[in-house]
């Protein structure tokens, strides 16, 4: 018997399609988590739509095998890359999981399935899990970061998430905050991806080593942070540039959005107060102060089945669409 099971509650399959893991679970309209089956990407070596229908396909078997009569009301994707939130597909995606843009993942998993299926941008799924269940509860304006291997973001305007003309609206890290910056991946100068992305720190950090002719012992942002928490130099240095990026950005935020919250997470937030701190400073600096009056900036809600429930909760936020239906008809 499946534990918490309740046959008189609705249950929506969430899956989270990250690089490294395609997480699956089976998940309440109050972002309970029922059930889960974690199966690794193998970005590179499989179609990573194959291993999404893996993991779905083990999670159903799991769940029925202990519940016969249980009922699913849709598939809620959230994945890396930038969505088609239209047409449920992969408009384009990051070297990290080869040969995924493209994708038709919506059509191929209803087909697959014959269950309704919402598909959106990782960050965007998991901004709904801040609306329901973390520091945005209640709260209509608010816009997400997450300080990973890049910087997404994604934006919520009377209590809706923004999805722009075809679903790319969000893309907060290629803000410039230098006009005059590097160039960034995407194209960009001085983009805050460039900054405040985990991978730009460490790099940032690797450059200032080098210049000082210090040894590298290949350093990730960790060991970055943890040096700033020690009161290192050469790493201050690095967090002062990556906190007044921060900064930059959030006060265009401010100024352009009005929020009452801006929930920041990913794994650079998790240097914590000391990263939480710098920011609300650095903000105030360049904010209008009857702009910034009342504004909240706080750390995201903590877990690993937090894209996993966001995905999941696309079924209720949206309402189920037809098997047929592409995404617009139900916003």
């Amino acid at each position: 018997m499946l534990e918490g099971y309740d046959p008189l509650m609705e249950y929506a399959v969430g899956v989270d399609i990250g690089g490294t893991k395609i997480n699956a679970g089976l998940v309440t309209p109050h972002g309970d988590v029922v059930h889960t089956v974690s199966l690794s990407t193998k970005a590179g070596f499989t179609k990573t739509v194959d291993r999404a229908f893996q993991a779905i396909q083990r999670l159903i078997e799991e769940v029925t095998a202990m519940n016969a009569g249980i009922q699913f009301k849709g598939i809620g994707v959230g994945t890396a890359g930038q969505i088609d939130w239209k047409a449920g597909s992969i408009r384009s995606a990051s070297e990290l999981i080869p040969g995924y843009a493209g994708t038709d993942l919506k059509a191929l998993l209803q087909t697959q399935f014959q269950l309704p299926v919402i598909v959106d941008n990782d960050v965007n799924v998991l901004a709904l899990t801040e609306k329901y269940l973390g520091s945005c509860i209640g709260v209509e304006d608010f816009i997400c970061l997450a300080l990973g291997t890049g910087v997404g973001g994604a934006i919520i305007v009377e209590g809706r998430l923004v999805h722009g003309s075809w679903g790319g609206a969000g893309e907060l890290g290629h803000m410039s905050v230098d006009f005059k910056g590097p160039t960034c991946v995407c194209g960009g100068k001085g983009c805050l991806e460039h900054y405040a992305s985990g991978t730009s720190i460490a790099r940032r950090m690797q450059e200032k080593l080098t210049i000082h002719s210090l040894p590298l012992d290949n350093i990730n942002s960790r060991e970055v942070i943890e040096r700033w928490r020690e009161g290192d130099r050469l790493a201050t240095e690095v967090m002062k540039e990556t906190i007044a990026a921060l900064g930059s950005a959030i006060a265009s935020f401010i100024h352009i959005f009005n929020p009452k919250v801006i929930v920041i997470g990913g794994g650079v937030a998790e240097a914590g107060e000391l990263l939480f701190e710098g920011i609300r400073r650095e903000v105030a600096t360049r904010t209008m102060p009857s702009m910034l009056e009342g504004v909240r900036i706080e750390a995201a809600y903590r877990g690993n089945s937090c894209g996993m429930i966001g995905a999941a909760l696309q079924i209720w936020e949206y309402g189920v669409p037809s098997l047929s239906s592409s995404n617009e008809g139900f916003i």
